[in-house]
């Protein structure tokens, strides 16, 4: 897969300050993923849920770029972010993977985020 068919990764972090990121260094973490895994890009946004975040996501998916959100509840992610997602013209079933990464350490979401890279058909880049 050509770099420009590489999903994104967006870490959003509820603000920095929820304890469900407390045994992970959010850092180190999207130094890994950004480094180490096949994807176009790896960034943390503090609060995706909020009306900042809301316009954010709207003019990103402007790229049509699949892409993999690590944060809380897949289905909270869905519920927030679908309305972005259909002004885009993307299917949020189909061009995106919501993982919930709280509660990991950062072994523990490397290990998720790898999971959703192969869901995308990246097996090999993953090699």
């Amino acid at each position: 897969m050509s770099e420009r068919n590489l999903p994104g990764f967006i870490m959003c972090v509820c603000t920095g300050k929820c304890s469900g990121f407390s045994k992970m260094d959010i850092w180190d973490f999207i130094n890994q993923v950004r480094v180490e895994l096949p994807v176009e890009y790896a960034f943390i946004h503090p609060q995706l849920c909020e009306e900042d975040g809301d316009r954010f996501l709207a003019d990103f998916l402007k790229a049509h770029r699949k892409l993999i959100i690590g944060a809380c509840a897949p289905n909270m992610q869905r519920k927030m972010f679908k309305d972005a997602f259909k002004e885009a013209g993307l299917d949020i079933e189909k061009d995106a993977v919501m993982l919930d990464i709280r509660d990991m350490t950062n072994e523990k979401a490397l290990e998720v985020v790898k999971n959703a890279l192969k869901e995308l058909g990246l097996e090999e880049e993953l090699l």
